[in-house]
């Protein structure tokens, strides 16, 4: 079992930036990879962006590229969100989730944070 605990979301103007991060607990951190996904009222959740388990390999929504970043700190078990330019539209619920697998991935994760909202207002 992995716990994943996020934190950093609130609201923000457009142009703005914020910075999620994401605690893992439970089994080991450093074999998963992690992701960030999102959800918007009256949508569905949407891959945002992954990283593998070394930090070394990462993936992004066509939405998000060369806006956000993620990254990852193996030695505290936390993986974070850099989201800078925000947009109206970034406004969701984000969610941080591990994979059973190391590698980079916009599918196949077997567990969930709560998530934590962000809202862009213009």
């Amino acid at each position: 079992q992995v716990q994943l605990v996020e934190s950093g979301g609130g609201l923000v103007q457009a142009g703005g930036s914020l910075r999620l991060s994401c605690r893992a607990s439970g089994r080991t951190f450093s074999s998963n990879a992690m992701g960030w996904f999102r959800q918007a009222p009256g949508k569905e959740r949407e891959f945002v962006a992954s990283i593998n388990w070394s930090g070394v390999s990462t993936s992004y929504a066509d939405s998000v590229k060369g806006r956000f970043a993620i990254s990852r700190d193996n030695a505290k078990n936390t993986v974070y969100l850099q989201m800078n330019s925000l947009k109206p539209e970034d406004t969701a619920v984000y969610y941080c989730a591990a994979r059973l697998g190391s590698s980079a991935s916009a599918t196949s994760y077997s567990y969930w944070g709560q998530g934590t909202q962000v809202t862009v207002s213009s």
